[in-house]
């Protein structure tokens, strides 16, 4: 009778050491921009330095990521990123703006399994990013409709996750021309209590105004079960290594909440 009672409990409450190892796994998926797995991060940015009377941003990227299957082996992953800015005096005596940016909105296809190499499980994905013009202020987007190829490849071996992700831009129609580079390596250690630690680097080169911006990202993240829901809570120091003339500068910081929507 004690055997069925302890059974029966457990497939009531759960094994806490197995609980833990899948918040491991899901915290691990969360450092690859294309894994098959639902989630809505909402991202917090703060930077400052702005221009020659010193500016400041608040920004609130939403970004969701969804998996699509097209079939027994490929996925395409949706991301999108919606951008909703406040900011003061970012250039000169501007005043303040609030509202949309331009939405960034990208499409990787990637096989659902990943390649078995030398050092580790590779996977990779390739396909179409697009700029939508939806700034609600000539200062808080391009004003143009842009498009062009976007990539990431990682590797996954252990506790550890590194790789990068790229796009480049060119704009298409409306305002001023574009034509800009993102690139954005990075390397994260998930602990078996689903603890995340990383850095990365958001650098992007505009080639008509011939500048780079590299800020360096320190994070830590920890996975959390709220209720039913499983949520990722992460705070990040950045430093800008290269900004343009115009910054920021100087320091910047960024917390993010994560929506898991695991199947």
């Amino acid at each position: 009778m004690q055997p069925c009672l302890a059974a029966a409990a457990l497939a009531l409450t759960g094994d806490p050491a197995l609980a833990a190892d899948n918040d491991s796994d899901l915290a691990k998926k969360l450092s690859n921009p294309i894994s098959s797995l639902i989630s809505v991060p909402f991202q917090f940015n703060y930077d400052q330095g702005y221009g020659p009377e010193d500016g400041e941003k608040l920004l609130l990227n939403v970004q969701p990521v969804v998996p699509i299957s097209l079939s027994e082996n490929w996925n395409l992953i949706s991301r999108t990123i919606v951008p909703i800015a406040w900011q003061d005096d970012i250039a000169g005596r501007s005043g303040k703006q609030f509202g949309l940016g331009d939405v960034l909105q990208s499409g990787f296809f990637s096989p659902k399994a990943p390649l078995q190499t030398a050092v580790g499980n590779l996977t990779w994905g390739v396909g179409p990013v697009l700029s939508l013009p939806t700034s609600t202020d000539d200062l808080l987007g391009s004003g143009k409709f842009g498009l062009g190829p976007t990539g990431v490849a990682l590797v996954q071996e252990g506790p550890w996750t590194y790789g990068a992700l790229a796009n480049h831009v060119w704009s298409v129609s409306g305002r001023d021309k574009v034509s800009a580079t993102f690139l954005q390596p990075f390397l994260t250690h998930t602990s078996s209590s689903a603890w995340t630690i990383g850095v990365n680097s958001e650098s992007s080169y505009n080639w008509k105004a011939d500048q780079w911006s590299v800020p360096i990202n320190v994070f830590v993240a920890k996975l959390v079960n709220i209720q039913d829901q499983k949520v990722q809570f992460l705070v990040n120091g950045r430093y800008w290594a290269e900004s343009p003339d115009a910054g920021p500068d100087s320091f910047g910081v960024r917390a993010q909440i994560t929506l898991l929507f695991p199947d």
